[in-house]
């Protein structure tokens, strides 16, 4: 089940920091199932999940 992602910044924290809590208590799971051990995954998960990591795709923009 898909649930909304956050629009305001104090919802977006919000998020992030769930999902870092998840992974520090060892209950985070990748979208395979399995479970995530690397810290580096884990903000990957977090970013998306909140949506910043949309925002920051579309900021950088390749010059041609």
């Amino acid at each position: 089940m898909a649930t909304q992602k956050p629009k305001t910044k104090a919802g977006k924290k919000r998020k992030v920091h769930k999902v870092m809590s998840e992974h520090k208590r060892g209950s985070l799971r990748s979208g395979s199932g399995k479970k995530v051990r690397s810290r580096k995954q884990a903000i990957a998960i977090a970013m998306s999940e909140s949506g910043q990591s949309k925002s920051k795709r579309k900021s950088r923009k390749k010059k041609s």
